[in-house]
């Protein structure tokens, strides 16, 4: 999912994100893959309402979601050694649905991530705390791997999807590292990635200093 950054908004419709690609073998397995991304993004609006209503504060700054492209999914088979067929892409392949949940502070990323747990048909298949234990690059991010149930005329599938909880400090620092890893030419890759580890620790400090600020004005 790192490497897709096609994401659409709820309610927005993405072109490269939403619609059905031409490419065959992958046509009708994105039919079923909308279906989990807009289920996904219709529950995520549905609890930050209840939240609300509850009286509570929405803890989710904004949500998007995306399709892995065509082009993407061959590329993942193929290195995979899977066949290129729409059952690998639905059965093998955990990210082909990905959506980003952005949240103001990290208590509310925990908080997201405990009431998506709590959802009687969403499985937890998988799940990774980069917030706790960061990667060695300075990644932060709460990865859940999820099924979710997908009902057809004749049977009901359970479909994969993975849901990445960040703050917006971790998404800005995650979205520049993207961009700068996929320069073609660095002249010094070994300061680049310890600067970039040093923003990851400073943004993580502000992160922790914005939260304890927070706590004090409750």
């Amino acid at each position: 999912m790192n490497g897709d950054n096609n994401y659409s908004s709820i309610g927005r419709t993405d072109s490269k994100a939403e619609i059905v690609d031409s490419v065959g073998f992958y046509k009708d397995a994105q039919v079923l893959l909308e279906s989990v991304l807009h289920e996904l993004m219709l529950r995520i609006e549905l609890l930050r309402r209840y939240i609300v209503l509850e009286g509570g504060r929405d803890p989710v700054e904004h949500c998007k979601g995306r399709i892995k492209s065509a082009e993407s999914m061959m590329e993942k088979l193929s290195k995979k050694g899977l066949p290129v067929t729409a059952e690998s892409a639905l059965t093998k392949v955990y990210d082909a649905v990905g959506i980003r949940i952005v949240c103001q502070f990290v208590d509310d990323v925990y908080q997201m991530v405990d009431i998506l747990k709590r959802q009687e048909d969403i499985e937890i298949i998988k799940e990774k705390d980069y917030i706790a234990n960061p990667k060695d690059n300075g990644y932060r991010s709460y990865h859940l791997i999820v099924s979710i149930p997908v009902h057809l005329p004749d049977c009901t599938r359970k479909l994969y999807a993975e849901i990445q909880l960040r703050t917006i400090a971790m998404d800005c620092w995650a979205a520049l590292e993207h961009e700068l890893r996929y320069k073609k030419t660095v002249e010094n890759p070994e300061l680049l990635a310890e600067e970039l580890k040093r923003c990851s620790d400073e943004m993580a400090s502000t992160d922790l200093t914005m939260q304890t600020i927070r706590r004090m004005l409750k």
